[in-house]
C-alpha cells in the first residue's frame, strides 16, 4: 500500500470518527445512539487494523488535521478547522492595520476563487479578474487551505508583496500575478441618467453607510426627472448584511426582506418598514456571477417580494453567520451557524439568486466563474490541439453591455406607480 493510498484509508477512518464526535456542532447526527456506536466501533477497528498491520506507524496528528480541514470544508466554505499553529495566526491577523488585496474570494472546486475585485484596488491593479482560480498563494497550493487560512495570506502590511498563481480558461499554464497590498478604498456610489427617464445606480460594494449613499442619489436623480430606476449590483461581493437589508428598504415598503435560522439559531426576520420606503417607482436589479452576500438580498427581496425584475447571471450564492469555537488543544472551528433565506424560504448559500429575466453577463470574457463541470483543473495542461483551437476560437471582447440593454428593455414595459 502507497502512503497516500494509507492517509486516504486513515483520513477516511478518522473522518468517520469526527463526523461521529462533533455530529451536534455541524448538524451530522446518527438516527440513533445504536448508529453512533457502530460507527465508532468500525474506526476503531480500521485504525486498529493499520496500526497492527500496516507497514509503519502513520503520522496520526497530520493525518488528523487533514481530516478536520477537509470535515469543515466539506460543510460550506465559510466553515473553517484552525490548528494550534493556525489559530495563533488567524488571531494576529485579525488584530486589524492589516491591509489587503481589495478583492472577494472564496473556494470553488477545492481552490480559492476570486468572486469579485474592487476597482481601484490592488487586486485590480495587478491584473487580477473576477472568476480567477488561484491555484497557489506564494508557492502553497490553496487546495489545501481553509478559507480563513486564505484570507489571512492575503491580508498583511501596507507595501509588502504577496505572489499568486492564477488559471483561467482558456490559458495552458497558471499566471503569476504579483500583488502590493494596502488599505482598500471602497468607491462610492455612482447614479446617472440614461435615455428614456432612467435613474442608473452602481454599486460595487455594500459597506456601511451606502443605504444612506443610495437613498440621496435616488432622491437627486428623481429630481432630474427619472421615473423608473436601474441597481447595478454586478460584482458586488461584499459588505454588511444589515446594509443590504437597509438598501431593500428603500424600495419596499411592506413584506420580509430576509431572514435568519439555523439548527440552535432562532428565526430572526428583517421586515420591511413602510417609514424607509422611499421609491415606488419601477426598478430592475442586475446581477451576475460576481453578486454575492448582502447584494444577494437585495436582489431577491425585490424579486420575491414582486416589487421589481431581476436581470443577468445566476448570482455566486454567499449567505451565513459563522461562530469561532476554540478547543482545548487552541486550535478552533469557524462554524456557520445560521444562513439568510429569501423571502420564499430559500438558503441564499445554497441555491443563490435566480434572475426571473436570465442574460449570460457577455461583458466579460470568461463571463464570471465556471459551472463546476467547466472549472479549469489547475495543473492540467491541455494538448496542443486544444490549445490551438481555443486560440481559434478566441474573439474580441464584446464591449455591449447586453445586460443593461435587456433591463431598459424590460423597464420599458413597466408602468411608474408614482
Amino acid at each position: 500500500m502507497s502512503t497516500k493510498l494509507k492517509i486516504t484509508v486513515i483520513a477516511s477512518s478518522l473522518a468517520i470518527l469526527l463526523f461521529t464526535i462533533i455530529g451536534g456542532f455541524v448538524n451530522v447526527r446518527a438516527s440513533s445512539n445504536e448508529g453512533a456506536y457502530r460507527q465508532l466501533s468500525v474506526y476503531s477497528e480500521v485504525l486498529s487494523r493499520i496500526r497492527l498491520e500496516y507497514v509503519e506507524e502513520p503520522n496520526i496528528t497530520g493525518v488528523t488535521e487533514g481530516a478536520l480541514h477537509g470535515l469543515l470544508e466539506s460543510l460550506d466554505a465559510n466553515s473553517s478547522y484552525l490548528s494550534a499553529a493556525e489559530y495563533k495566526r488567524y488571531k494576529t491577523m485579525k488584530t486589524g492595520g492589516k491591509a489587503d488585496i481589495g478583492a472577494t474570494v472564496s473556494k470553488r472546486f477545492g481552490y480559492a476563487a476570486v468572486v469579485a475585485v474592487i476597482p481601484g484596488g490592488p487586486a485590480e491593479k495587478a491584473g487580477v479578474d473576477n472568476s480567477d482560480i488561484i491555484e497557489s498563494i506564494e508557492g502553497k497550493s490553496t487546495h489545501d487551505m481553509s478559507l480563513a487560512e486564505i484570507h489571512g495570506l492575503l491580508s498583511g502590511e501596507i507595501g509588502s508583496t504577496l505572489t499568486v498563481a492564477v488559471v483561467r480558461p482558456r490559458k495552458a499554464e497558471p499566471q503569476k500575478i504579483v500583488i502590493t497590498r494596502d488599505m482598500v478604498t471602497i468607491p462610492p456610489v455612482s447614479g446617472k441618467m440614461l435615455a428614456d427617464n432612467v435613474g442608473y445606480i452602481k454599486v460595487d460594494v455594500i459597506a456601511e453607510g451606502k443605504a444612506q449613499e443610495i437613498a440621496g442619489k435616488i432622491r437627486d436623480l428623481q429630481k432630474q426627472g427619472a421615473k423608473k430606476f436601474i441597481l447595478d449590483l454586478r460584482n458586488s461581493a461584499s459588505g454588511s448584511e444589515s446594509e443590504g437589508v437597509a438598501i431593500a428598504n428603500l424600495f419596499l415598503d411592506h413584506g420580509t426582506i430576509t431572514y435568519l435560522q439555523g439548527q440552535k439559531y432562532p428565526r430572526q426576520a428583517f421586515n420591511a418598514d413602510p417609514a424607509k420606503d422611499i421609491t415606488k417607482l419601477p426598478v430592475a436589479v442586475l446581477v451576475n456571477r460576481g453578486t454575492a452576500g448582502p447584494a444577494e438580498i437585495v436582489a431577491a427581496a425585490i424579486l420575491e417580494n414582486a416589487r421589481g425584475d431581476v436581470v443577468g447571471d445566476k448570482t455566486f450564492g454567499d449567505g451565513s453567520v459563522q461562530k469561532l469555537i476554540e478547543m482545548q488543544d487552541n486550535s478552533a472551528l469557524i462554524l456557520s451557524v445560521a444562513k439568510y433565506y429569501s423571502p420564499s424560504g430559500k438558503a441564499i448559500q445554497d441555491v443563490a439568486v435566480t434572475p426571473n429575466v436570465l442574460i449570460a453577463d457577455t461583458a466579460d470574457d470568461d463571463g464570471g466563474l465556471p459551472d463546476e463541470d467547466q472549472a479549469p483543473t489547475p495543473g492540467e495542461k491541455p494538448s496542443d490541439k486544444d490549445r490551438d483551437k481555443d486560440k481559434k476560437d478566441e474573439k474580441p471582447k464584446n464591449t455591449t453591455d447586453e445586460q443593461l440593454n435587456k433591463a431598459l428593455e424590460v423597464l420599458k414595459n413597466r408602468e411608474s406607480k408614482g
